[in-house]
């Protein structure tokens, strides 16, 4: 058992005294006594003496038409290209439907797991804003790289007929010519890193957390953010598709490219309003620190009855006052060993001897958050495989639909999506303004549903959507077989589609904000980045899914499940083990749900009504 000595509290206390935290003990006590003014935040960390305020003018909603036409502008870019992309690497690049496939999956999942190493540094060293420049400029790179492959006769296959692809006639791109494609969806890879996972974040930096209006501005900014960028996708990508698939690819990527330089300019033009986050460094030193720390004191043995006694604990202030306070916690207690005080851990002026065997409570909370949401997150990777699907196989699905809309008109395969966009826009509206207000009359909470509650739902639809997507693809397969030369309507990809959106609308949104609330301030953006790596692990999924089905079903006798004649195949099969990995995955989701528990924070002090406010699960103890 660990006695610590008068003389450590003694060093403890002046550590909030000296040069490394210049500021007093911090105290577990909020207060909504006093109101901010207009133009400052006030940390959600106060001390005890005195109210420490740091003075700012957040851009709020004036700075959202810059970073939100940036966002807006690198979806377009990205998802124009990857929702036709199948068609260009087959009719094209001349792949067949597997190559083109696993090309997409293995590209997207570089494409969403980049953004993890761009918040790394953007919350390390470079800081949000010129994270987002640079990764602008990169994908501004990319996308004319891409547009050279399609404009430059010596960078892609020559061209081939119809008849020609289907006896496999067609002549394979050289290494180089293939080489070249790589690169240029390498440069848009490291784009995207650069702007997905500070986009959210810095919008949030925007508003200020300590205020009424600063809090509905956040929650409302998520549903508008994506409603937003999907209307906007659902009105151009129709446009860049057709123009791809009826007058000219290149022409179909220099119009992203062009607008890309559109999206820079506006993110350059609003740079004065914006608020900066200041980079805290690198997040895995920390976590580190409190692994190697809470190893190095295992033989302490922690209390029978769970209380932590906050006076052995190395709890000082937080050095930036725009980051929140965390209290601690019993949840994965054995990492609170790291933050306990044992004789000889302080200096005498109170600060740590060794930052790797002591380290402070906001480190150890911080780290837990992390561990905390992974279990959410990798139910996520399965929830998402049904989206996934849009960009490859309904696009094999709509090719062999009539899509003509008169005599004349005929929709290309990639703009089915929209229908999918569709719905999201329409239905985020609706959601936030009719549906979330009556909810939250019954439920009493303030989003009308919890984050977790939301992201459930959105796993059902999931569900949905491919067990749907079977029994449509099954009829449509028969009706194929039956009547060759009258393919059915492209409404019939429609249910399953709608449901790719509801799944969305749920799932996506209620990632952002179960990410944005539960990681700490300053590595929000590695919390977002989360959210791509969700989609970089469904793509990976869905590549070894789709290979292993491929080399597994097919026989001498018979094809395989996702032969190129997807009438000759069976892709209902496909679709129902999809169902089938995400009804079990839904199981797992609600039993990780049901144990995980909010984090909390410390806010403001007022000496005359002192409190606490502790989101657990979810209730608020007050």
């Amino acid at each position: 058992m660990m006695k610590p000595e008068a003389s450590v509290y003694s060093h403890f206390t002046k550590c909030f005294r000296s040069t490394c935290y210049s500021s007093k003990p911090v105290s577990h006590k909020s207060s909504n006594s006093e109101k901010d003014s207009d133009d400052a935040v006030t940390t959600p960390l106060d001390r005890s003496d005195t109210a420490v305020s740091v003075r700012r003018k957040p851009g709020g909603w004036k700075a959202m038409p810059y970073i939100l036409g940036n966002d807006t502008l690198e979806r377009l870019a990205t998802f124009g290209l990857l929702a036709n992309f199948m068609v260009y690497l087959t009719r094209e690049v001349h792949l067949d439907q597997v190559s083109a496939s696993n090309v997409i999956y293995i590209w997207y999942g570089v494409t969403n797991f980049a953004p993890l190493l761009g918040a790394f540094v953007s919350d390390a060293y470079f800081g949000r804003f010129r994270t987002i420049a640079f990764g602008s400029f990169s994908l501004l790179l990319g996308l004319a790289t891409l547009t050279m492959t399609a404009w430059l006769p010596e960078l892609h296959p020559p061209p081939c007929s119809g008849n020609q692809q289907k006896l496999g006639q067609c002549l394979p791109p050289t290494k180089a010519q293939l080489g070249f494609l790589i690169l240029g969806l390498g440069f848009v890879s490291v784009g995207t890193g650069g702007i997905r996972p500070c986009s959210i974040p810095f919008g949030v930096d925007q508003f200020d957390p300590n205020t009424d209006e600063g809090k509905k501005g956040i929650k409302s900014f998520f549903n508008w953010y994506y409603a937003t960028f999907t209307v906007v996708l659902l009105i151009t990508s129709t446009l860049v598709v057709y123009i791809q698939d009826k007058v000219s690819w290149s022409l179909g990527f220099g119009i992203p490219t062009v607008l890309m330089c559109g999206s820079i300019v506006l993110l350059f033009v609003g740079a004065r309003i914006y608020v900066h986050a200041k980079p805290q460094g690198s997040m895995f030193t920390s976590i580190a620190q409190v692994l190697v720390a809470a190893h190095k004191k295992r033989q302490i043995k922690l209390p029978d009855d769970k209380v932590i006694d906050g006076s052995k604990l190395y709890d000082p202030p937080v050095k930036d006052l725009l980051i929140q306070k965390l209290p601690p916690t019993n949840q994965i207690r054995f990492l609170n060993k790291a933050a306990i005080i044992l004789e000889n851990d302080l200096k005498p002026d109170g600060c740590p001897v060794n930052k790797w065997r002591l380290c402070s409570v906001q480190q150890v909370e911080d780290l837990k958050c992390v561990i905390k949401t992974m279990p959410i997150w990798a139910s996520a990777i399965v929830s998402f495989t049904a989206m996934t699907q849009q960009g490859t196989f309904t696009v094999s699905q709509a090719l062999k639909l009539n899509r003509h809309l008169g005599q004349k008109f005929e929709i290309p395969a990639g703009s089915l999506v929209v229908i999918s966009l569709l719905t999201i826009g329409i239905f985020l509206p609706v959601y936030d303004r009719l549906l979330v207000p009556a909810l939250r009359k019954v439920t009493k909470d303030e989003g009308g549903i919890t984050v977790l509650q939301r992201i459930g739902i959105g796993c059902i639809f999931s569900v949905l959507a491919m067990l749907v997507a079977g029994f449509i693809e099954k009829e449509r397969r028969d009706m194929a077989n039956l009547h060759p030369h009258e393919p059915v309507s492209f409404m019939w990809l429609a249910p399953q589609l709608i449901l790719m959106g509801l799944c969305e609308a749920f799932s996506v949104i209620g990632l952002l904000e179960f990410f944005n609330r539960e990681f700490p301030d300053h590595i929000r953006s590695v919390g977002n980045a989360l959210l791509s790596c969700s989609f970089a692990g469904s793509s990976y999924l869905s590549s070894v899914l789709v290979t292993v089905v491929h080399r597994v079903t097919g026989t001498h006798s018979k094809p395989d499940w996702l032969t190129n004649d997807i009438n000759a195949g069976r892709l209902d099969l496909f679709y129902f083990l999809l169902a089938g990995i995400g009804f079990l995955n839904f199981f797992y989701f609600l039993f990780c749900a049901q144990r995980y528990k909010y984090k909390g924070t410390v806010q403001k002090e007022d000496d005359n009504n002192p409190y606490v406010t502790v989101e657990l699960g979810s209730t608020t103890t007050t």
